[in-house]
């Protein structure tokens, strides 16, 4: 971490130093920014229910602008580690420098991640439930690396990236790279149909692949998407699919959203044998969204979770919140 942030700052000042001397009339910028989610809820197993307050998740970083074409992004994510004794815990999201001109932008450092990006904006939901690949584990927001993308014309874009693989929070583990590479079209006005496929391999290949198709006219979206992983986690045999189903219509004061994810793991082998039964199933999200004023939105909401082993179904009450500024 030492030497990354040792790079990065040297990265920095050579460019903005640059950026000065090439262009007197840009006047360099920056701001902070910080983003929280949290909720209180309800759930109900069985005959038993349980209630919570929670802060889910806290961002802080700073954002600046160099030149016209450099910038930079720091960012710091403090959440729930989900193992350990720890009940919250703090790392470096993004810590990055970018390029942008013209139909290319490049980003170098701890950036965030294409592969599903995408699906994360037009789902808009974030701080109410994560996106189907982030959700499940088929890869991470955030990665150590380097990411470029080409926006051909206004029907076309490609982006590739080389990254470590093992995610913001674990930045080197070994040597070896994932490599990933995103097709987009939009073939008419609010149309994007999106191809992903990214490969970590040594000894047991892991591969992922993804297909998205998403819709969005005035206040309405329709989304869907399909997505398969071989070798799990690179264990040879486990694979994960899925799919993941979502729409949102807006009004003049709130906004009605719903979504439905199913999950499925099987073994190599034999489709009908589930490596991963105790964790397929099916959710269910549907609720109400609200904005009184810019960075502040909250929403009443439900979600269920079904089992596909037929054990009991999961269900919450969920008054959810994101602050953002």
């Amino acid at each position: 971490m030492r030497k990354l942030l040792i790079t990065l700052t040297t990265f920095l000042f050579i460019n903005l130093v640059h950026a000065q001397a090439d262009n007197t009339k840009f006047i360099p910028s920056g701001k902070p920014f910080m983003t929280l989610f949290t909720n209180y809820h309800s759930t109900f197993i069985k005959n038993s229910n349980y209630n919570a307050f929670e802060l889910q998740r806290a961002y802080f970083g700073y954002a600046v602008n160099f030149s016209e074409k450099f910038s930079g992004k720091v960012s710091v994510d403090v959440g729930n580690p989900g193992v350990g004794k720890y009940q919250m815990t703090a790392n470096f999201k993004n810590a990055y420098i970018q390029y942008r001109a013209d139909k290319l932008t490049a980003k170098f450092g701890l950036l965030g991640l294409t592969q599903f990006e995408l699906q994360e904006q037009l789902w808009g939901g974030r701080y109410l439930f994560k996106s189907f690949q982030d959700e499940y584990k088929f890869g991470h927001s955030a990665d150590l690396g380097i990411s470029a993308s080409y926006k051909f014309n206004d029907y076309f874009n490609a982006d590739v990236a080389i990254t470590n693989g093992e995610g913001y929070k674990s930045l080197e583990t070994d040597s070896i790279f994932k490599y990933s590479v995103g097709l987009t079209v939009s073939p008419i006005k609010g149309l994007d149909v999106r191809a992903y496929y990214d490969y970590i391999g040594n000894p047991t290949a892991q591969q992922s692949i993804a297909i998205y198709a998403g819709y969005k006219k005035d206040k309405f979206y329709i989304a869907s998407e399909y997505n398969k992983q071989l070798n799990h986690s690179r264990n040879k045999g486990e694979d994960l699919s899925g799919v993941s189903l979502y729409s949102s219509y807006k009004f003049k004061k709130f906004r009605l959203f719903g979504r439905f994810d199913q999950l499925n793991s099987a073994i190599l082998t034999d489709s009908l044998i589930s490596w991963n039964s105790a964790n397929d199933g099916q959710a269910i999200i549907a609720g109400i969204e609200f904005e009184p004023v810019k960075g502040f939105k909250f929403s009443p909401n439900y979600q269920a979770w079904i089992p596909a082993n037929n054990s009991a179904i999961k269900s919450s009450i969920y008054l959810s919140c994101e602050i953002k500024f």
